[in-house]
């Protein structure tokens, strides 16, 4: 599974790389703040929702610490999507949030 830090995607969104992101934390995580332009689509409800995406498309995992959003990688990738856990999670992430 490929990874990348909190601090290497914060570093792509500001040289301007538009990222699909997915931040699979629960509703009341996702209210104290997530990563602008993220998409919000809760671990429980992935497997539902994945439809919605496009296997042409890489997309970037995240979580509160980096578990779920690993365990989302593994199940996207078993379906054949190119994905990147964001390792350290949301507890790691520095940059701005909304």
């Amino acid at each position: 599974m490929k990874t990348l830090t909190a601090k290497e995607v914060e570093e792509k969104l500001m040289n301007g790389e538009v990222l699909n992101i997915i931040d699979v934390r629960e509703v009341e995580e996702v209210q104290t703040g997530k990563i602008p332009t993220a998409n919000h689509i809760p671990l429980g409800l992935l497997e539902f929702r994945m439809h919605e995406l496009d296997k042409s498309k890489e997309y970037v995992m995240v979580c509160r610490s980096g578990g779920r959003s690993g365990q989302a990688s593994l199940f996207l990738e078993n379906q054949g999507f190119k994905v990147i856990n964001m390792t350290g999670g949301m507890l790691a992430w520095e940059g701005h949030v909304e």
